[in-house]
C-alpha cells in the first residue's frame, strides 16, 4: 500500500513536534519536506537524520514557505499539515485554499493527538496571542509552587534556531548554559527570566526525551507555551492568558481560540492599562466560549529599574520584546507604558535610523510604529540592533524585554530596564487556584 506523502508547514517548533509524535517511524507516511516561515533564518536547513528516524537517511529538507505551491505541484502531495500558531483565521484558510486547489488535503491536528502524557502533574500556561502575559503568569505559578515545597521544572515551547541535532534536549539552569548553547535574544527572552527566578528550564526539539529528563528533577512540570500554541503535554491544570489590548483576538486567531475553549482557568491580564470596554469584550467572549472556566482578573504593573524620574521630559527610545510587537501585532509594550507613565516628552520613532535586518523587520511588519523590537535571531541581526540603537537621537533608552539586553548589546547612552509582574484583582486569585491544585496533587516526599 502506497505511503501518504505529506508536507508539514511550520516555524521550527510545533512542526517538529507533530512529526516526532505522529509521523516519525510511521510506515504509513512519508514526510517530503517541512516549510518554514514567521521566524528569520530557519529555512535552508534539514531536519537531521539522527532525529528523523527510519527512511530519512539524508534528513528532511526545510524549505521556505514561499516554495509551497511549487512543492505541491512537483511532488503531487497527498496532504499538508498546518503546524504553527499565532495566525488569524483568514491566513489559515488561505493556506487551505492553496493546498486544496492543488489536490491535497489540508490538516489541522487535534490537541489530544499530539499532547504527551507525563508521570508528573503538568500545569500548562498558554495564551490567546503572543505577548498576552504568559511570562509573568508562569513566573507567578512557579513561585507559588516553590512556596509549597514543590520542585518546579519549566518546559518551554521550542525555539530551535541553531543545530537541531545538538538542540534535541536543552537544559538551562544558569546564564552560562545560555552562553554555552549560543542562545539568540529571542531564546533568552523566554529562558532568562525563569533562570533568574530560580527555575530550571528545558527546551529543544524532541519533547518526549525532554519530558523524561524534566520528570527526573520535577515534582511538577510547568509548560510555558510559545506564541498561542496548544500544550505539547497533557495538562492537569490548563491556564490561558487573554489580552484586552487586542479585544476580539480570542475568537479570531489560531489556535488561541482552542486555548480558551480548553482552559480550566482564563487569566484576563493588563486590566490596569486596557480600555474598560475592551476588557468587557474579552470577558464576554471568554464566557461564551467556555462558560465553565474560572476567570482570574489581573493587572500587569511595570517597574523601572533605575531612576524613573529621569524619564520625565526626556526623549525616550522604547525597545520592546521582538515577537510581541512583530507577529504578535502589539503596538505598545512595557517600555512604552513606562515612558508614558513617567512623563516622557517624546517617544522617539526609530524608523529613520534602522539599518540592515532591523530595517527589513519594519518592512515586513509595517504596523510596528514608534518603538524598536529587540530582534536578535542571529549575530548579524544583533549587530544591526546595536547600530540602530546607538544611531537614534534620544536621551534615554528604556528596555522592555524580559532580558538584560546589556549582556548582548553595547548601548552608548543612558538606559534602564523595565520589568513587569502579574497581580490579581479581586478573587479568585492564582494563590487559590494553586492551593486547589496542590490539594489534588499532594507533594510526594522524596524518600517515598
Amino acid at each position: 500500500m502506497a505511503r501518504t506523502r505529506i508536507v508539514i508547514l511550520g516555524a521550527a517548533g510545533r512542526d517538529f513536534h507533530n512529526f516526532n509524535v505522529l509521523y516519525r517511524n510511521n510506515p504509513d507516511y512519508e514526510v517530503v519536506a517541512f516549510t518554514a516561515t514567521q521566524i528569520p533564518h530557519i529555512d535552508g536547513r534539514a531536519y537531521p537524520a539522527e532525529l528523523a528516524g527510519d527512511g530519512y537517511a539524508g534528513g528532511i529538507p526545510i524549505i521556505p514557505e514561499s516554495e509551497l505551491q511549487d512543492l505541491l505541484v512537483r511532488e503531487e502531495l497527498d496532504a499538508a499539515v498546518f503546524s504553527y500558531s499565532d495566525v488569524p483565521y483568514n491566513y489559515v484558510m488561505r493556506h487551505s485554499a492553496l493546498v486544496n486547489a492543488h489536490g491535497a488535503d489540508f490538516l489541522l491536528l487535534a490537541a489530544r493527538r499530539t499532547m504527551l502524557p507525563s508521570i508528573k502533574p503538568v500545569i500548562a500556561v498558554t495564551a490567546v496571542r503572543t505577548g498576552s502575559g504568559k511570562s509573568q503568569t508562569t513566573r507567578r505559578i512557579a513561585e507559588l509552587m516553590r512556596e509549597r515545597g514543590y520542585r518546579v521544572v519549566v518546559v518551554r515551547h521550542p525555539m530551535p534556531y541553531g543545530d537541531l541535532a545538538a538542540q534535541a534536549v536543552q537544559r538551562f539552569g544558569s546564564y552560562e548554559d545560555m552562553e554555552r548553547q549560543h542562545c539568540t535574544i529571542e531564546e533568552r527572552e523566554e529562558y532568562e527570566h525563569h533562570v533568574a527566578a530560580g527555575s530550571v528550564v528545558y527546551a529543544g526539539v524532541d519533547y518526549a526525551s525532554i519530558l523524561k529528563e524534566a520528570e527526573k528533577e520535577a515534582d511538577v512540570v510547568l509548560w510555558d507555551g510559545g506564541n498561542n500554541d496548544i500544550p505539547f503535554y497533557r495538562p492537569s491544570l490548563w491556564l490561558t492568558v487573554a489580552d484586552p489590548h487586542r479585544p476580539g483576538h480570542e475568537i479570531a486567531y489560531y489556535p488561541g481560540e482552542i486555548n480558551v475553549h480548553s482552559a480550566d482557568v482564563v487569566v484576563v491580564n493588563k486590566m490596569d492599562s486596557a480600555d474598560p470596554k475592551a476588557v468587557e469584550t474579552v470577558l464576554a467572549n471568554v464566557r461564551a466560549l467556555n462558560p465553565g472556566a474560572t476567570i482570574v482578573r489581573a493587572k500587569s504593573p511595570v517597574t523601572v529599574l533605575g531612576d524613573a524620574e529621569s524619564i520625565r521630559g526626556k526623549r525616550v527610545l522604547c525597545v520592546e520584546d521582538g515577537p510581541t510587537v512583530t507577529h504578535g501585532e502589539m503596538r505598545i509594550g512595557a517600555a512604552v507604558v513606562a515612558a508614558k507613565a513617567h512623563g516622557a516628552a517624546e517617544i522617539v520613532d526609530p524608523r529613520p535610523w534602522v539599518v540592515g535586518e532591523i530595517k527589513e523587520t519594519f518592512e515586513k511588519y509595517p504596523h510596528i510604529g514608534p518603538l524598536l523590537p529587540a530582534m536578535g535571531y542571529g549575530d548579524a541581526q544583533v549587530a544591526d540592533l546595536e547600530k540602530t540603537i546607538n544611531a537614534i537621537p534620544c536621551d534615554v533608552v528604556l528596555v522592555g524585554t524580559p532580558i538584560d539586553l546589556l549582556r548582548l548589546v553595547n548601548i552608548h547612552k543612558p538606559s534602564m530596564r523595565v520589568t513587569y509582574t502579574l497581580e490579581e484583582i479581586g478573587t479568585p486569585t492564582l494563590t487559590e487556584i494553586i492551593d486547589g491544585f496542590a490539594a489534588r496533587h499532594p507533594l510526594v516526599p522524596a524518600d517515598a
